[in-house]
């Protein structure tokens, strides 16, 4: 077995990568406090072809230096915008057709692997804060609550990572019923 380099990996361009087909699936974030947490949702967007990330809040924006640091350069590939009250950009996101996905723990969750994806529906997925979760402004605006499953003793996971793993859950049912390459 011989490791790939990375000229080897075929990756695309960011022109090549800006003229391609995204994932219907806007990423928001509601309060993310952590520049390190918020290049790495800028990462998995690009790895998974994600068409924009909100910022709203306090979330930090690019140029920031812990941003940068995590994201190494998918700041410049993924669009983004920031919007400082998360209720009234998530009225502007439902009223242009966007079902409004809470990644949150609630008495009213479905499970990740349970959750219906239809091709035919554009997504945002709503991701809070690191310790608080989603805001009280934004709850009653989604339109369903997905959590993950877990097993160990710990009753939640980093954010990010989190996010990787709902976004790639997303993003590849889109991509087979879409035909998004």
């Amino acid at each position: 077995m011989r490791k790939l380099k990375l000229d080897e990996l075929g990756r695309k361009s960011e022109v090549e990568y800006a003229e391609t087909t995204k994932a219907p699936l806007r990423i928001v974030l509601d309060q993310i406090r952590s520049g390190l947490n918020v290049g790495s949702f800028f990462r998995s967007a690009d790895a998974f072809q994600i068409e924009h990330i909100d910022l709203c809040g306090i979330t930090p924006q690019p140029p920031h230096r812990e941003i940068l640091k995590t994201a190494i350069g998918a700041d410049r590939t993924v669009q983004w915008s920031y919007h400082r009250d998360i209720a009234a950009h998530l009225t502007v996101l439902k009223s242009e057709g966007y079902h409004i996905i809470g990644i949150e723990q609630t008495d009213e969750s479905i499970r990740l692997s349970e959750y219906q994806i239809e091709p035919d529906l554009k997504y945002a997925l709503v991701f809070g804060n690191e310790v608080e979760g989603l805001s009280e402004s934004a709850l009653p605006l989604i339109d369903a609550a997905i959590e993950i499953r877990q097993w160990g003793t710990k009753h939640s996971l980093n954010v990010s990572v989190c996010a990787g793993i709902v976004m790639w859950h997303f993003a590849q049912k889109m991509k087979a019923s879409t035909n998004v390459k």
